[in-house]
């Protein structure tokens, strides 16, 4: 009889663990974390602590690419969403941050204290174009016409 209530108790306690388990999660839930988890693994592996120089950079046409001539940017990780940023050129190096949001659609840089053509790229950018090894870029929330386009190294 002993053995018998055990073997009970036993099924009773699987069948509610297989509940929790399989009700607290939905499928879409399952897939949702999956792409997350792939969309950080694609950031990581292809952009970030990557060395990036500007490929193209333009403001209501006129063309600011020179600019940028020699400098090497690279985003660190803090996190899979944001992190330092430096920007070298002849052995001087600016820092800076960047983040992002949990689908990488938008990038966000800021420098502080740096030489003035860094004013163009402080701000929230979105992604036009991730066919890397160029990261094409655009304002975030606005029609401006304004290019970016970094490309890894």
């Amino acid at each position: 009889m002993k053995n018998f209530t055990v073997r009970i108790l036993f099924i009773i306690f699987i069948a509610l663990l297989s509940a929790i388990v399989f009700t607290g999660c939905s499928k879409s839930a399952v897939v949702e974390a999956a792409q997350t988890s792939y969309l950080q693994q694609q950031f990581e592996d292809n952009i970030l602590n990557k060395n990036f120089r500007v490929q193209l950079a333009t403001d209501n046409g006129t063309d600011l690419t020179a600019q940028y001539s020699g400098y090497t940017f690279v985003l660190y990780k803090t996190t899979y969403y944001n992190g330092s940023m430096t920007a070298v050129k002849n052995s001087v190096t600016y820092s800076g941050n960047w983040s992002s949001n949990d689908d990488y659609s938008k990038l966000v840089i800021t420098f502080e204290s740096v030489p003035p053509e860094f004013t163009f790229l402080n701000r929230e950018w979105k992604f036009t174009k991730k066919s890397l090894p160029v990261m094409e870029l655009a304002p975030w929330g606005t029609l401006e016409p304004k290019v970016l386009h970094m490309e890894r190294f």
